[in-house]
């Protein structure tokens, strides 16, 4: 029998819904993010294998997974695509389901971020963001002759004004006003820039002062040698095995209510940066219900 990560097609019967978000609209530099989320998928049954090395089992035996594609979202405008996204995300959330989201560029993020303030106090949930770029903004006017609040580079800013706290990880570029943002006290951003110095994975983790996270993860936060396929890819970042051993660790310490991969822009001769993601996603699926097995 040929198994599928994607083993259920009824998203009521499903412990985690994959929610497929391929919108671009506002990105900013290489094209094709909106085809990130199909990549991932394929990529999830045909190149993965399900075996987890370290636990020593396949993960989907003990976990029901279902995929929802947001057709005919790339012809929305930002406001209304992200609304969209909210409206899904609540859904399946008042289902009581883990809501695992592909995109697409990183301002797919904001619908996600709106809907579990629905259900959760803002302020009792830290945002993890892996990432080259703050992506605080207020709006792209400085990039965009039509300029939007809700741009790729402004999703974290409209994240900070709902109210949650952010550290931000793998940071190596950011503009005045980003600095001037993340600098007041009163916002409460925790930026973990990346140089020669790189912290210890327990120091960010000591950072996050809530019992909920969730993780938000831009490829372009890893190294390009890992992550090379993504529209504004930066030198440096994290590299492959700290990611992981940060993200389980997070895991492990904390409760995550809510996921996102973006930013993938798969390229013509490479697989990499899917297949990378697919990775990513298979091991935070298997350490979020470890208890499972």
């Amino acid at each position: 029998m040929i198994k599928s990560i994607i083993n259920t097609e009824n998203t009521k019967n499903a412990d985690v819904v994959i929610l497929s978000a391929p919108y671009e609209k506002t990105a900013s530099s290489r094209k094709g993010t909106k085809n990130g989320p199909k990549a991932i998928v394929k990529c999830l049954n045909e190149k993965l294998e399900f075996f987890d090395r370290q636990f020593k089992i396949e993960t989907i035996d003990f976990i029901k997974i279902a995929h929802e594609n947001l057709k005919n979202i790339s012809k929305l405008s930002p406001e209304k695509a992200v609304e969209k996204i909210k409206e899904e995300t609540e859904r399946f959330i008042k289902q009581n389901k883990f809501v695992f989201l592909f995109g697409g560029e990183h301002s797919v993020s904001f619908g996600a971020f709106q809907a579990l303030a629905k259900k959760y106090n803002p302020k009792d949930v830290t945002i993890l963001q892996i990432d080259a770029h703050c992506d605080l903004r207020d709006d792209d006017s400085d990039y965009s002759k039509k300029p939007s609040k809700f741009a790729h580079s402004c999703v974290m800013r409209r994240a900070s004004e709902l109210g949650y706290p952010i550290v931000q990880v793998g940071i190596r570029t950011y503009d005045r006003s980003e600095y001037d943002y993340f600098s007041n006290p009163n916002n409460n951003i925790k930026v973990f820039e990346w140089s020669k110095q790189i912290p210890e994975s327990s120091e960010i983790i000591n950072s996050i002062k809530t019992k909920y996270i969730y993780l938000t993860i831009d490829v372009d936060g890893f190294d390009p040698a890992h992550m090379p396929g993504t529209g504004t890819p930066v030198q440096g970042g994290l590299e492959w095995y700290y990611g992981l051993e940060l993200i389980e660790r997070v895991i492990y310490e904390k409760e995550l209510i809510g996921a996102d991969i973006v930013e993938v822009s798969p390229q013509k001769d490479s697989v990499l940066t899917e297949y990378g993601a697919t990775q990513l996603f298979y091991s935070i699926i298997t350490h979020k219900f470890k208890n499972r097995f």
